[in-house]
């Protein structure tokens, strides 16, 4: 058998993570993209800074201060025991709520460059035309940011898919519940068994490989109908 049992529920465990993950962060990263293309604010550039921590941020420092906050001893987790909550460290859910905070730049990013790129003549047409702010939004904005949100979507999954520390520092190496397929290969190499993991780091490699594909073919696509 190529993939054991046990690499087989890594596999399917990240997949689920990594498809809520993206799921969650499009439906948060897309108004917080807009709100950061319009906002004339100066909170806007901290909060840019923020968004955008992540990807300069060691993983393992940002998994240690997540589980700082969401821990028993955190405020986030202090309140979660307050309203009867169970904790998120070392659970499914922290696993995502972790996920989240570290591939939010890869959700934002290329949707904050799209809402950048469209200025405002559409939006302007669209009010001459009596369209409702959200009119001019879900009509308007979305329809022609639709490489931004793939290209995010698309990164954002495959980020998730390949991370690590923050991973490891927040859900831990439960098998079935916050073992995913870095730490995984990580176990493999641990025990010494080097077959496992190469088998395991080969699904990895020809799947990164085909999400790149995938976006240079989708960009290619894009870039030629703009051009038409």
């Amino acid at each position: 058998m190529f993939l054991t049992p046990d690499n087989l529920q890594a596999i399917w465990l990240t997949v689920k993570v990594a498809a809520l993950t993206t799921a969650i962060l499009l439906m948060l990263g897309t108004p917080l993209a807009w709100w950061l293309a319009r906002s004339r604010s100066w909170i806007a550039r901290p909060v840019g800074a923020l968004v955008s921590l992540p990807l300069v941020l060691p993983p393992s420092v940002l998994g240690f201060y997540l589980l700082v906050l969401l821990g028993p001893l955190g405020p986030v987790g202090q309140w979660m025991q307050a309203v009867g909550l169970p904790p998120l460290p070392f659970t499914f859910s922290g696993l995502v709520v972790a996920s989240v905070f570290y591939s939010l730049p890869f959700m934002v990013q290329p949707i904050l460059n799209a809402m950048q790129a469209l200025g405002d003549r559409p939006l302007e047409v669209a009010a001459t035309l009596r369209a409702s702010p959200w009119d001019r939004f879900f009509h308007v904005v979305l329809p022609l940011c639709r490489p931004g949100l793939v290209t995010g979507c698309i990164m954002s999954f495959a980020h998730t898919v390949g991370e690590f520390g923050v991973v490891l520092m927040v859900g831990g190496n439960i098998p079935g519940v916050t073992r995913v397929v870095s730490v995984q290969i990580f176990d493999h190499v641990e025990a010494l068994e080097y077959a496992d993991a190469h088998r395991l780091a080969a699904v990895m490699l020809v799947f990164a490989f085909a999400v790149l594909i995938t976006l240079q073919v989708y960009n290619a696509r894009v870039a030629r109908r703009t051009r038409a």
